[in-house]
């Protein structure tokens, strides 16, 4: 799979970590972040490439970190056809996940839900509260997640994007 990468100084070494094992894995990766660590650079100006190049289809998809990796996912999802959820950890649902009743499968179940139900094309880490374990899980995951295509699903994806 050809992903985008990005994020600004909060996310830097973790990135740099996380691209080499998605290139390990065997997918093609180019880093749309800074090449040096700079504690004063804007998310802005790293993630809006990204999260273009994903919306124009040169990518497959997008993950990006930030700090909170809030910030990070405003500005990815204001490129119109960009889809980008938040992760920030294992949590527990405390109840069915969707319309059919369905039970939580595990603490990753978001990110099955955030592939399965939006059909998410960018994904923002949050770096402060991951470490590389999580984001490692996460990741494959959240790629390996295909989108269920159910005609409820795709009715709203369609509203986001028109």
């Amino acid at each position: 799979m050809k992903i985008a990468l990005s994020t600004d100084h909060a996310g830097f070494e973790q990135l740099q970590k996380l691209q080499a094992e998605l290139e390990a894995a065997g997918h093609t990766c180019v880093n749309f972040g800074p090449t040096s660590y700079d504690p004063n650079d804007d998310y802005p100006d790293f993630i809006t490439p990204a999260a273009q190049a994903v919306a124009n289809g040169e990518f497959e998809a997008g993950i990006i970190f930030g700090g909170s990796g809030e910030g990070e996912a405003i500005a990815a999802n204001r490129v119109k056809g960009v889809r980008c959820g938040v992760y920030y950890g294992p949590a527990q649902a405390i109840g069915v996940v969707d319309a059919s009743g369905n039970q939580p499968q595990d603490e990753f179940e978001i990110l099955r839900l955030n592939r399965q139900h939006n059909n998410a094309n960018m994904l923002s880490l949050a770096g402060r509260f991951l470490n590389s374990d999580d984001v490692n899980q996460a990741v494959s995951i959240w790629l390996s997640t295909p989108f269920s295509g159910d005609e409820r699903h795709v009715r709203r994806i369609n509203k986001l994007d028109s």
